[in-house]
């Protein structure tokens, strides 16, 4: 919208940018709060390319070798970056499965490029957006009425590397059998496009977006907790702040949480969509996570690992189906220092863990954090064969309550709607307010669904629909 010519100002709850992909720093140690995978990076260059601009201008990428590793229960498995050996790794999984792979990923290449290039970029006002040639030509081709599970089910059989191919999935909210297959272009992005790191961390894609606006002339106001946005005759006109500061508007575009949003910050008879409605979305996951610093390294462990090691299918089922605080969860472990010696003190590691669990749970106390913490932490150290339990120098954990306080998550969601078949494109809460003409709607909530890759494509889809209902101004005209 700077670019465009408009003077744009944003309005920042948290004292820094970056809202769920903030960065703690403390005891010497520096973790991402949020996100701290880098899939899709040719999404990251098309954001800064229409400014002109390279992600190298801003910061460096590594790409991950390992990708990543799977603890199984009868061992570990590494995930090749070199595609010729993931295909021999296959093989010698399931006989036949590598000339498999080829053509499963052939399909989900197809997919990529119609779905990441053409499809997410639309504003799903309506479905007529999607009846162009090329999209209605390759309608089949797209998978969108079969499940992603029956369709990996077609190429492989194994267990492990059904897994594997559902894992990417977990990103998008929602079991496999609920997950229109169109998502395996996610395996095109995991094994063709791969895992990177940005260098300092992925806080270093927000400071790089951060210099960008700041070049654009953007006004940030940090710390600033809105509590309305005040309407007449149908217009937005003012958005008003906790410590008094009241901010006059032309055009609204609300980045946090849609549910907040329309709840506590409008006007009831403005809203659009009722509590009945909100209730009935199926949420991705929450997490449970925890930011841990050790006094020493840990050795043998990548950047990266997923702990496998428990049941797939129920852990799955107390997230989507029962809702409940997971009896033997399945579990994400990042460790940055492996990469990146600038993120803990020489010697030292930093690790989070990261339990994905149902939305809208109640009751996670520290108590209950504790004994799942110990818990997987037995796990870890059962798996890798190293005890790390007395060389924890620094500790916090973070979960429901907390991105609720945060961040005003609706249910203490982590990751936002889960991308289901009836929750996509025109399915999901529309990014223009059909009741407050000037109000727009961004993020994980709306089009075109969760993960960092497509709230940066939100960010561009708001923006052409602002444009196009409002064009460049003549004068300045202010966005907040």
């Amino acid at each position: 919208m700077a670019k465009a010519g408009w003077k744009v100002t944003v309005l920042e709850k948290q004292p820094t940018p970056g809202g769920r992909a903030r960065q703690l720093k403390a005891e010497g140690f520096t973790f991402d709060m949020g996100p701290s995978w880098y899939w899709m990076p040719d999404v990251f260059e098309r954001y800064f390319g229409c400014f002109g601009k390279r992600v190298s201008d801003y910061y460096e990428l590594e790409r991950l070798a390992p990708s990543y590793r799977i603890y199984w229960n009868d061992g570990p498995m590494d995930i090749p970056a070199d595609y010729q050996e993931l295909k021999n790794l296959f093989e010698s999984i399931e006989p036949g499965s590598g000339e498999k792979l080829d053509r499963f990923l052939a399909e989900a290449a197809y997919k990529y490029e119609v779905g990441i290039n053409k499809l997410v970029y639309k504003p799903g006002q309506s479905l007529t957006e999607f009846l162009d040639w090329d999209t209605i030509k390759g309608a089949f081709r797209l998978d969108v009425l079969t499940s992603i599970d029956k369709h990996i089910n077609k190429f492989f059989k194994h267990p492990k590397l059904r897994q594997l191919m559902e894992f990417p999935v977990l990103f998008l909210g929602a079991l496999p059998k609920d997950t229109p297959a169109l998502y395996s272009l996610m395996n095109y992005a995991d094994i063709k496009l791969g895992t990177w790191y940005p260098k300092k961390g992925m806080y270093s894609v927000v400071e790089g977006m951060y210099q960008l606006a700041l070049e654009l002339g953007v006004e940030f106001r940090f710390n600033c907790n809105v509590t309305s946005i005040e309407v007449e005759n149908g217009r937005a006109t003012e958005v008003v702040a906790e410590d008094g500061g009241r901010y006059t508007a032309d055009v609204v575009i609300g980045g946090a949480d849609y549910h907040f949003i329309e709840t506590k910050l409008l006007p009831g008879n403005y809203r659009r969509y009722s509590d009945q409605y909100w209730d009935k979305r199926l949420m991705a996951p929450s997490c449970l996570l925890y930011y841990v610093g050790l006094n020493r390294k840990i050795e043998g462990v990548p950047h990266h690992s997923l702990f496998f090691d428990a049941d797939f299918d129920v852990h799955g089922k107390e997230i989507y189906s029962s809702k409940q605080w997971p009896s033997d969860p399945l579990f994400y472990l990042s460790v940055s220092s492996v990469t990146d010696e600038t993120v803990a003190p020489a010697g030292c590691d930093n690790m989070v863990f990261l339990i994905p669990i149902a939305a809208g749970l109640a009751g996670d106390a520290e108590t209950l954090r504790e004994e799942y913490f110990q818990r997987i932490l037995s796990r870890f150290e059962a798996k890798t064969g190293q005890s790390i339990r007395d060389h924890i120098v620094y500790k916090k954990s973070y979960s429901l309550s907390n991105f609720i306080d945060d961040y005003n998550s609706f249910k203490g969601n982590a990751y936002g709607l889960a991308n289901t078949l009836m929750q996509t494109a025109v399915f999901r809460p529309s990014c223009r307010s059909i009741k407050i003409k000037n109000l727009f709607y961004t993020g994980q909530l709306t089009v075109p669904g969760p993960g960092v890759p497509p709230s940066l494509i939100s960010g561009e889809v708001v923006a052409n629909e602002v444009l196009k209902h409002f064009g460049k101004p003549v004068v300045d005209k202010v966005m907040v």
